[in-house]
């Protein structure tokens, strides 16, 4: 059996449930809205960074959000750690400018999926909590 592609544990990704849903009902590969701009899926490995994350680019976009619980030996495209990025035309906060975020160069395979988490918002688009996910606070 050949080695995975990627060995870097657990990651995490963000993503609006109707496109989700949508994505697995028509056996579709799955992209982010900012794929095009971005040039890849942004991913976390940290359970901690996911609320805050998600309250800085997407507090305004409406809608349900899942958390996605990925196996990253499961991934067919590539896994790159680079420095926080902006997610379209959002820039990454200064103080995450030095850390390194997983980058995936592809789409996100079904089978890597471990876990779909739902993720509680206030009414006025904050995030809150992940459901069923330790560590995210």
């Amino acid at each position: 059996m050949a080695a995975p592609l990627n060995d870097c544990g657990l990651l995490y990704h963000l993503v609006q449930q109707e496109l989700w849903e949508s994505v697995k009902a028509e056996h579709k590969d799955y992209y982010p809205p900012t794929f095009e701009s971005d040039g890849f899926i942004h991913l976390t490995k940290e359970a901690n960074l996911l609320l805050p994350v998600a309250n800085h680019f997407y507090t305004g976009v409406q809608g349900a959000f899942l958390v996605l619980e990925l196996d990253s030996t499961r991934l067919t495209s590539k896994v790159v750690f680079e420095p926080a990025a902006p997610v379209g035309s959002t820039p990454a906060k200064e103080s995450q400018a030095q850390q390194l975020f997983p980058h995936l160069y592809g789409t996100i395979d079904a089978a890597a999926v471990v876990r779909e988490l739902p993720v509680v918002r206030a009414a006025d688009g904050a995030f809150l909590a992940i459901e069923g996910l330790q560590g995210a606070s």
